[in-house]
Protein backbone atom coordinates (compact mmCIF):
# COMPACT_ATOMS: atom_id res chain seq x y z
CA UNK A 1 0.00 0.00 0.00
CA UNK A 2 1.42 3.55 -1.05
CA UNK A 3 1.53 6.16 1.45
CA UNK A 4 -0.72 8.23 0.27
CA UNK A 5 -3.37 4.88 0.58
CA UNK A 6 -2.06 4.41 3.96
CA UNK A 7 -2.68 8.41 4.98
CA UNK A 8 -6.15 8.01 3.64
CA UNK A 9 -6.97 4.94 5.27
CA UNK A 10 -6.60 6.27 9.19
CA UNK A 11 -9.46 8.55 8.04
CA UNK A 12 -12.30 8.87 10.18
CA UNK A 13 -15.47 7.27 8.59
CA UNK A 14 -17.99 9.63 7.41
CA UNK A 15 -20.99 9.85 8.93
CA UNK A 16 -23.93 7.40 7.06
CA UNK A 17 -27.48 7.68 7.99
CA UNK A 18 -28.71 3.91 9.19
CA UNK A 19 -29.93 3.26 5.06
CA UNK A 20 -26.38 4.13 3.92
CA UNK A 21 -25.07 2.41 6.69
CA UNK A 22 -26.78 -0.68 5.81
CA UNK A 23 -26.39 -0.48 2.07
CA UNK A 24 -22.60 -0.25 3.03
CA UNK A 25 -22.31 -3.59 4.94
CA UNK A 26 -24.23 -5.44 2.69
CA UNK A 27 -22.28 -3.96 -0.05
CA UNK A 28 -25.49 -3.03 -2.25
CA UNK A 29 -26.20 -0.44 -4.49
CA UNK A 30 -28.08 2.90 -2.61
CA UNK A 31 -31.12 3.95 -4.63
CA UNK A 32 -30.69 7.18 -6.65
CA UNK A 33 -33.77 8.36 -4.46
CA UNK A 34 -31.91 8.87 -1.47
CA UNK A 35 -30.31 12.02 -1.43
CA UNK A 36 -29.01 14.70 0.61
CA UNK A 37 -32.10 17.34 1.21
CA UNK A 38 -30.27 19.58 3.61
CA UNK A 39 -26.90 21.03 3.21
CA UNK A 40 -24.61 19.16 5.85
CA UNK A 41 -21.36 19.86 7.81
CA UNK A 42 -18.38 19.00 5.76
CA UNK A 43 -17.02 15.90 7.72
CA UNK A 44 -13.36 15.78 8.88
CA UNK A 45 -12.86 13.92 5.88
CA UNK A 46 -13.92 16.64 3.62
CA UNK A 47 -12.01 19.11 5.40
CA UNK A 48 -8.75 16.89 5.23
CA UNK A 49 -9.45 16.15 1.54
CA UNK A 50 -10.42 19.98 1.04
CA UNK A 51 -6.71 20.52 2.13
CA UNK A 52 -4.66 17.68 0.67
CA UNK A 53 -6.49 19.21 -2.46
CA UNK A 54 -5.26 22.13 -2.11
CA UNK A 55 -1.45 21.27 -1.29
CA UNK A 56 -1.65 18.88 -4.25
CA UNK A 57 -2.81 21.16 -7.01
CA UNK A 58 -1.62 24.30 -5.52
CA UNK A 59 -4.50 25.53 -7.01
CA UNK A 60 -5.24 29.16 -7.21
CA UNK A 61 -8.79 30.57 -7.80
CA UNK A 62 -9.71 33.47 -9.96
CA UNK A 63 -13.60 35.37 -10.03
CA UNK A 64 -13.98 37.23 -12.69
CA UNK A 65 -17.22 39.31 -13.31
CA UNK A 66 -19.11 36.34 -11.04
CA UNK A 67 -18.45 36.65 -6.73
CA UNK A 68 -18.64 34.04 -4.38
CA UNK A 69 -22.55 32.55 -3.44
CA UNK A 70 -24.68 30.84 -1.99
CA UNK A 71 -27.53 31.08 -4.65
CA UNK A 72 -28.45 28.14 -6.58
CA UNK A 73 -25.78 27.67 -9.24
CA UNK A 74 -24.36 25.21 -11.58
CA UNK A 75 -20.53 25.52 -12.09
CA UNK A 76 -19.65 24.06 -15.54
CA UNK A 77 -16.38 23.20 -16.58
CA UNK A 78 -13.48 21.52 -18.91
CA UNK A 79 -12.57 18.36 -17.92
CA UNK A 80 -9.09 16.95 -18.09
CA UNK A 81 -7.84 14.73 -14.99
CA UNK A 82 -10.25 12.87 -11.77
CA UNK A 83 -8.65 15.71 -9.85
CA UNK A 84 -10.83 18.05 -11.38
CA UNK A 85 -13.75 17.68 -9.26
CA UNK A 86 -11.90 17.81 -6.33
CA UNK A 87 -9.74 20.65 -6.68
CA UNK A 88 -12.27 22.71 -7.94
CA UNK A 89 -14.90 21.91 -5.10
CA UNK A 90 -12.21 22.20 -2.61
CA UNK A 91 -11.30 25.96 -4.12
CA UNK A 92 -14.68 27.22 -2.85
CA UNK A 93 -15.34 29.24 -0.18
CA UNK A 94 -16.58 26.95 3.09
CA UNK A 95 -19.61 27.77 3.22
CA UNK A 96 -20.08 27.57 -0.65
CA UNK A 97 -18.63 24.08 -0.31
CA UNK A 98 -21.31 22.90 2.28
CA UNK A 99 -23.60 23.49 -0.38
CA UNK A 100 -22.28 22.01 -3.56
CA UNK A 101 -22.49 18.80 -4.86
CA UNK A 102 -20.06 17.77 -7.96
CA UNK A 103 -21.64 15.26 -9.88
CA UNK A 104 -19.77 12.32 -11.17
CA UNK A 105 -19.28 8.80 -13.12
CA UNK A 106 -20.50 6.25 -11.08
CA UNK A 107 -17.98 3.42 -13.32
CA UNK A 108 -15.57 5.32 -11.67
CA UNK A 109 -16.32 6.24 -8.06
CA UNK A 110 -18.19 3.07 -6.84
CA UNK A 111 -15.18 0.76 -8.12
CA UNK A 112 -13.66 0.45 -4.57
CA UNK A 113 -14.82 1.62 -0.66
CA UNK A 114 -11.54 3.84 -0.95
CA UNK A 115 -13.65 5.66 -3.56
CA UNK A 116 -17.33 5.80 -2.18
CA UNK A 117 -15.69 7.21 0.59
CA UNK A 118 -14.52 9.84 -0.87
CA UNK A 119 -17.34 10.61 -3.16
CA UNK A 120 -19.72 10.50 -0.24
CA UNK A 121 -17.38 12.18 1.79
CA UNK A 122 -17.74 15.39 -0.78
CA UNK A 123 -21.46 14.75 -1.41
CA UNK A 124 -20.80 13.91 -4.34
CA UNK A 125 -24.10 12.62 -7.26
CA UNK A 126 -23.42 9.58 -8.76
CA UNK A 127 -24.53 9.36 -12.14
CA UNK A 128 -24.57 5.90 -13.90
CA UNK A 129 -23.31 6.27 -17.42
CA UNK A 130 -24.13 2.65 -18.45
CA UNK A 131 -27.47 2.32 -17.51
CA UNK A 132 -29.36 5.36 -17.88
CA UNK A 133 -33.25 5.00 -17.57
CA UNK A 134 -35.72 7.81 -18.88
CA UNK A 135 -37.94 7.94 -16.27
CA UNK A 136 -34.41 8.20 -14.66
CA UNK A 137 -32.44 10.39 -16.41
CA UNK A 138 -29.23 12.21 -15.32
CA UNK A 139 -30.60 15.57 -15.64
CA UNK A 140 -34.29 14.39 -13.63
CA UNK A 141 -31.90 13.23 -10.87
CA UNK A 142 -29.88 16.42 -10.66
CA UNK A 143 -32.87 18.76 -10.62
CA UNK A 144 -33.86 16.33 -7.71
CA UNK A 145 -30.55 16.32 -5.87
CA UNK A 146 -30.56 19.82 -5.99
CA UNK A 147 -33.79 20.61 -4.01
CA UNK A 148 -33.99 24.09 -3.40
CA UNK A 149 -30.69 24.94 -1.61
CA UNK A 150 -27.98 22.84 -3.51
CA UNK A 151 -25.80 23.98 -6.19
CA UNK A 152 -23.51 21.54 -8.66
CA UNK A 153 -20.22 20.78 -10.56
CA UNK A 154 -20.80 19.37 -13.64
CA UNK A 155 -18.28 18.32 -16.62
CA UNK A 156 -20.41 18.42 -19.83
CA UNK A 157 -18.01 17.09 -22.17
CA UNK A 158 -19.18 14.02 -20.76
CA UNK A 159 -15.86 12.24 -20.07
CA UNK A 160 -11.97 13.73 -19.58
CA UNK A 161 -9.95 14.88 -22.43
CA UNK A 162 -6.47 12.94 -23.52
CA UNK A 163 -5.24 16.66 -25.08
CA UNK A 164 -5.79 19.79 -24.92
CA UNK A 165 -8.44 20.58 -27.36
CA UNK A 166 -11.87 20.97 -25.52
CA UNK A 167 -14.49 18.44 -26.74
CA UNK A 168 -18.27 19.12 -27.49
CA UNK A 169 -20.88 19.49 -24.38
CA UNK A 170 -23.06 17.06 -23.72
CA UNK A 171 -26.72 18.28 -23.92
CA UNK A 172 -27.42 17.87 -20.21
CA UNK A 173 -26.22 21.19 -19.57
CA UNK A 174 -29.19 22.56 -21.85
CA UNK A 175 -31.71 20.59 -20.14
CA UNK A 176 -30.41 21.60 -16.64
CA UNK A 177 -31.12 25.26 -17.93
CA UNK A 178 -34.31 24.51 -19.38
CA UNK A 179 -35.97 22.90 -16.45
CA UNK A 180 -34.69 25.80 -14.33
CA UNK A 181 -34.42 28.62 -15.47
CA UNK A 182 -33.81 30.39 -12.21
CA UNK A 183 -30.44 28.87 -12.06
CA UNK A 184 -27.08 30.69 -12.55
CA UNK A 185 -24.69 28.82 -15.22
CA UNK A 186 -21.40 29.79 -14.30
CA UNK A 187 -18.30 28.79 -16.64
CA UNK A 188 -14.88 27.26 -14.94
CA UNK A 189 -11.58 26.93 -16.84
CA UNK A 190 -9.60 24.51 -14.93
CA UNK A 191 -5.81 24.69 -15.92
CA UNK A 192 -2.96 22.00 -15.60
CA UNK A 193 -4.91 19.49 -13.58
CA UNK A 194 -4.27 16.72 -16.23
CA UNK A 195 -0.33 17.47 -15.36
CA UNK A 196 -0.89 17.25 -11.55
CA UNK A 197 -2.66 13.71 -12.20
CA UNK A 198 -1.76 12.27 -15.65
CA UNK A 199 -4.14 10.06 -17.08
CA UNK A 200 -3.23 6.09 -15.58
CA UNK A 201 -1.38 7.44 -12.63
CA UNK A 202 -2.30 7.17 -9.21
CA UNK A 203 -0.31 9.41 -6.89
CA UNK A 204 -0.30 13.17 -8.03
CA UNK A 205 2.55 15.21 -9.18
CA UNK A 206 2.50 18.53 -7.00
CA UNK A 207 2.42 21.36 -9.51
CA UNK A 208 0.28 24.98 -9.57
CA UNK A 209 -2.79 25.02 -11.34
CA UNK A 210 -5.11 27.81 -11.58
CA UNK A 211 -9.00 28.26 -11.59
CA UNK A 212 -10.79 30.84 -13.52
CA UNK A 213 -14.44 31.14 -13.19
CA UNK A 214 -16.52 33.26 -15.32
CA UNK A 215 -19.72 35.60 -15.60
CA UNK A 216 -22.78 33.48 -14.94
CA UNK A 217 -25.41 32.95 -17.86
CA UNK A 218 -28.84 31.81 -18.74
CA UNK A 219 -30.31 30.06 -21.20
CA UNK A 220 -31.74 32.92 -23.47
CA UNK A 221 -36.09 32.76 -24.40
CA UNK A 222 -36.14 30.49 -27.94
CA UNK A 223 -32.57 29.74 -28.06
CA UNK A 224 -31.93 26.59 -29.61
CA UNK A 225 -29.82 23.57 -27.99
CA UNK A 226 -26.81 23.80 -30.14
CA UNK A 227 -26.55 27.53 -30.16
CA UNK A 228 -26.83 27.26 -26.34
CA UNK A 229 -24.14 24.32 -26.20
CA UNK A 230 -21.65 26.05 -28.30
CA UNK A 231 -22.22 29.39 -26.46
CA UNK A 232 -21.62 27.67 -23.09
CA UNK A 233 -18.41 25.70 -24.35
CA UNK A 234 -17.07 29.67 -25.50
CA UNK A 235 -17.41 31.10 -22.72
CA UNK A 236 -15.05 28.32 -20.68
CA UNK A 237 -12.82 28.30 -23.36
CA UNK A 238 -12.62 31.99 -23.41
CA UNK A 239 -11.30 32.01 -19.91
CA UNK A 240 -8.33 30.05 -20.77
CA UNK A 241 -6.73 33.34 -22.21
CA UNK A 242 -7.58 35.77 -19.70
Amino acid sequence: MSVSSQWFATLPPYELSDDNAVHKLLDTERPESVVTQKPARLTLTATLLSFAAKFMAGASIRWLDCQPDTCQRVYFANHTSHLDALVLWSSLPRNIRELTRPVAARDYWDKSAFRRHIAASLNALLIDRQKIKVHRSPVEMMIRAMDDTHSLIVFPEGGRNVDDEMGEFKSGLYYLGKKRPDLELVPVYVDNLNRVLPRGEFLPVPLLSCITIGPPMWLEAGEKKNDFLARARNAVLRLKDV
